[in-house]
C-alpha cells in the first residue's frame, strides 16, 4: 500500500469516475486503475464498485475512506511542516478558525504575516462552530486552528488571551448610554439569535446564562450572519449578543455596544495536533504573544473559568432580588 495508491483513490471518489480522476491526475486511465487494484489487493477486497456511468464505494470502501484522507492530509501536512522549517519559500501554511474569530481577530494578524513572511501563503479553513473545527483539525485539514479554547484536546494548546461576549442596541434604546447592563434587567426584552453565539456547556450562551438566572430567552429572529444581526438591531428589532471581535467590525452609528455586568469572557486558543515548529509557530506567535513561555499562574481548566463566571452571575441575580 502506497500513498500514491490512496490519493489515486481518493481522486476517483471525488470526482466518481476513473476517466475525470485520471484527468485531473494527469496520468492515463490504464495506470490509473491499475493502481487502485494494487490497493485493493492490499486491503484484501474491492473498495470501489464499477458501475455502467461511474463507481461508488462498496462497504469496505467507505471503512477505508476516511482513514485514507487522514493518512494523505497527514503526509502534506508533514512536507508542508518540513518545508516550513527549512524556511523554503514558496511554501503554504493552513489554518482553521471558527467564522468568529477569522472576521475578528485574523485580519490584523494575516496583514502582519505578510509583512514577515511573504513567502509563505496562508490558506484559512473556516467552520461555524468549535465542535466542527476541532473535528476536522483532528481529521487533519489544517496546520492549526484558532478558536475558543478546547476544553479536551491531547495535541498542542497555547492561550491566545480571551474574548468578551458583548450585547448590541439601537443607539436610542434606554440602555445605550449605560456601558454595562446586568443580564437580569433583560427578562423581558426580544433577542436576535446569531449563529456566531458562543456555546457554553453545550448550549448557546445566551440560553445558559439566561437559564442560571432563571428565565428563558424570547428569541424572535435568527440569522447566520452577524452584519444582519446588527442591521436589525439597529432597526430596533432586538438585542443581539455576540462575541465583541466579531460585532465590532459590522457597528454603524446607529448602534451602541454594551458589556454585561459582570462582564463574561471566552478563552480562546491556538491549537495543534502536534507540536508547532517553525512558520507554523511563527503565526502562533503572532495570534498568542509569549504564549509558549511558561507563565508564573499555571493555566487553567475551561470549566473551571466557567464555573467562576456562572457564579458571578448567579450572585448578580441574587443581589437583584
Amino acid at each position: 500500500m502506497s500513498l500514491r495508491q490512496m490519493e489515486y483513490f481518493l481522486m476517483v471518489v471525488e470526482e466518481s469516475s476513473f476517466t475525470r480522476a485520471a484527468d485531473a491526475l494527469h496520468v492515463t486511465q490504464p495506470a490509473l486503475s491499475h493502481q487502485v487494484k494494487a490497493l485493493e489487493r492490499s486491503v484484501g477486497g474491492a473498495l470501489l464498485e464499477r458501475m455502467p456511468r461511474g463507481v461508488r464505494l462498496t462497504p469496505m470502501g467507505r471503512a477505508f475512506l476516511p482513514h485514507a484522507q487522514l493518512a494523505v492530509r497527514s503526509a502534506r501536512q508533514a512536507e508542508r511542516a518540513a518545508r516550513a522549517a527549512a524556511g523554503a519559500a514558496g511554501g503554504e501554511l493552513h489554518i482553521a478558525a471558527v467564522h468568529a474569530v477569522a472576521v475578528g481577530l485574523l485580519p490584523a494578524v494575516v496583514a502582519r504575516w505578510r509583512i514577515l513572511h511573504p513567502g509563505v501563503r496562508l490558506v484559512l479553513r473556516e467552520y461555524g462552530s468549535t465542535a466542527e473545527l476541532e473535528e476536522q483539525v483532528e481529521r487533519g485539514v489544517a496546520d492549526l486552528a484558532v478558536g475558543p479554547e478546547p476544553k479536551e484536546w491531547t495535541g498542542t494548546v497555547l492561550s491566545a488571551g480571551r474574548e468578551e461576549i458583548v450585547l448590541v442596541v439601537p443607539f436610542d434604546d434606554p440602555l445605550a448610554g449605560r456601558g454595562a447592563v446586568r443580564l437580569a434587567e433583560l427578562a423581558d426584552r426580544d433577542w436576535i439569535r446569531c449563529a456566531m453565539e458562543p456555546l457554553v456547556q453545550g448550549r448557546p450562551f445566551l440560553d445558559w446564562a439566561c437559564g442560571t438566572l432563571g428565565f428563558t430567552p424570547r428569541s424572535v429572529l435568527r440569522t447566520e450572519h452577524t452584519s444582519t444581526a446588527v442591521r436589525m438591531a439597529a432597526a430596533g428589532v432586538g438585542i443581539v449578543i455576540a462575541p465583541a471581535h466579531t460585532v465590532r467590525g459590522a457597528l454603524g452609528e446607529d448602534c451602541v455596544l454594551l458589556s454585561l455586568d459582570p462582564p463574561w469572557h471566552r478563552p480562546l486558543a491556538v491549537f495543534s495536533r502536534v507540536p508547532l515548529t517553525g512558520v507554523a509557530a511563527a503565526f502562533a506567535e503572532l495570534v498568542a504573544p509569549g504564549s509558549a513561555v511558561p507563565q508564573e499562574e499555571p493555566h487553567r481548566p475551561v470549566g473551571e473559568q466557567l464555573g467562576e463566571q456562572h457564579l458571578a452571575l448567579v450572585r448578580h441575580s441574587r443581589r437583584e432580588q
